[in-house]
């Protein structure tokens, strides 16, 4: 399938599972590593990741794409589009469009064991866990506004 093939079918599952056509360009983007589709809100193109329809079918790209177009719809009705509304997630129902892609077979495992810093508060001697460095300078306790010390530097799984 090349990137015409793509932007019929695009055009056509907007027709037939949303009743509205789709006015912009879908293409093909290789260099999408971690996710099946993107939504581009400055020109309302559609991007899909070509890995998925090679790995898992046509089944998956249909799914990326009716999840894309709901995005895409949205966003142009001035609705809510992303992915924590109450408006996305009900068209994502109506439509049968999955929420998050299917992980690709030959996407490398993450790591079963990460760093984890231990940051007290000083003051109230609460911890907090983070899995990125924080300028203890700059960020002080949520609860007391106290200051933070890094305590522990641990791999958890």
């Amino acid at each position: 399938m090349d990137d015409r093939e793509l932007q019929k079918v695009v055009e056509k599952i907007s027709i037939t599972s949303f009743g509205k056509p789709f006015r912009h360009k879908a293409v093909f983007n290789s260099r999408l590593r971690t996710t099946g589709g993107r939504y581009l809100l400055r020109n309302h193109n559609i991007e899909i990741n070509k890995k998925y329809l090679e790995q898992l079918g046509e089944r998956e790209l249909v799914g990326i794409i009716k999840h894309e177009l709901c995005h895409y719809h949205l966003h142009l009705e001035g609705k809510g589009y992303q992915h924590r509304d109450l408006d996305f997630k009900w068209l994502l129902k109506k439509v049968g469009a999955p929420r998050f892609c299917t992980k690709l077979p030959d996407a490398p495992n993450k790591r079963s064991f990460q760093k984890v810093l231990l940051y007290e508060c000083i003051k109230c001697h609460l911890r907090y866990k983070r899995r990125r460095k924080i300028d203890t300078r700059r960020y002080v306790c949520g609860k007391c506004k106290g200051t933070m010390v890094k305590v522990e530097e641990f791999m958890m799984e």
